[in-house]
């Protein structure tokens, strides 16, 4: 076996990786910093040495994942066979030894879920909060950022990053650029316009962002504490909700409701339907209930009548 990459060369070469995945992959900030992440620490690991590792240090490495979960394992696994590639395609190195590297199969775990009544008793809170005299204007933000995060399913990041004017008061919908550049039409109900237009009118006209906080917008940082002040508020046990959370409340609800899940997949920004299939959860009580209720046999009454089937 020969390895073109020299020892201590990793630093370069891990850049240069991340550089071909914004350009050519379009992976998105977050992407890139969760690979820069776990590059830089396994780089660490073997002391520098991670673009010339051979099979047996991946297993080393492997072995010093044991303690991991198996969905970290496998988010690992993955950024480091992707770097290994590169490496092969570009030449500084002769071999791909990702094969080495451990592959967990983990299985992605169902996301929280809200019930109907856990969001009801969240609207309930904010609509007492907006009801205090004298009002808040920050309680008019946060009914306008649940409104998008549960009505319209955003991620965190799209959330607090929305320009001022995105978002217009006689456009159901606005266009956005997800992950990996991709553009999508969300749509906006009359309830979050009519939210996020209470609350603009507070922002002032200059700023850029719609959530705006400081010289930039608003954190997701920022946005968790918020959400959870407001569960808590609500009885909800903090630790049971998120704005991902709200997001998956979105997606579980419209399917609840009867919507076809290549349109979830279309609003939520989903590359692969099998992402959307595991995102919507949905209880085995309502896939009973849809075949006792929809399926072409359900009256077995007429179904199984002798004169029906011609006897």
């Amino acid at each position: 076996m020969t390895i073109v990459a020299a020892p201590g060369s990793d630093r370069a070469l891990i850049e240069r990786f991340l550089e071909m995945m914004a350009a050519e992959a379009g992976a998105a900030p977050n992407t890139l910093a969760a690979y820069r992440s776990d590059l830089a620490l396994a780089s660490g690991f073997l002391a520098g040495r991670l673009a010339a590792a051979s099979p047996d240090d991946l297993a080393r490495l492997g072995a010093h994942w044991l303690e991991l979960s198996r969905s970290s394992v496998a988010r690992k696994s993955a950024a480091l066979r992707r770097f290994f590639a590169f490496l092969a395609d570009e030449g500084h190195r002769a071999d791909d030894p990702g094969a080495a590297l451990p592959r967990p199969g983990a299985r992605r775990p169902l996301p929280k879920v809200l019930g109907h009544g856990d969001v009801d008793r969240l609207f309930a809170a904010i609509a007492a909060r907006i009801a205090r005299d004298p009002p808040d204007p920050n309680d008019l933000r946060l009914s306008a950022l649940v409104e998008l995060l549960y009505g319209s399913g955003l991620r965190a990041t799209e959330l607090v990053s929305l320009p001022r004017n995105a978002i217009a008061p006689d456009r159901p919908y606005l266009i956005l650029r997800g992950k990996g550049g991709r553009e999508r039409l969300v749509p906006i109900s009359d309830r979050a316009r009519a939210a996020v237009a209470a609350w603009r009118a507070h922002v002032a006209a200059d700023r850029l962002w719609l959530f705006p906080s400081g010289k930039a917008h608003l954190s997701r940082v920022r946005l968790h504490q918020l959400i959870k002040g407001l569960a808590e508020e609500a009885g909800i046990p903090p630790e049971r909700i998120s704005p991902h959370v709200l997001r998956h409340a979105f997606a579980t609800h419209l399917l609840e409701g009867g919507a076809d899940l290549r349109a979830l997949q279309s609003m939520l920004g989903h590359a692969d339907i099998a992402t959307t299939e595991i995102y919507t959860h949905v209880d085995a009580s309502r896939l009973v209930e849809l075949v006792n209720t929809r399926h072409p046999l359900t009256d077995s009454k007429h179904r199984v009548d002798g004169k029906r089937r011609g006897a």
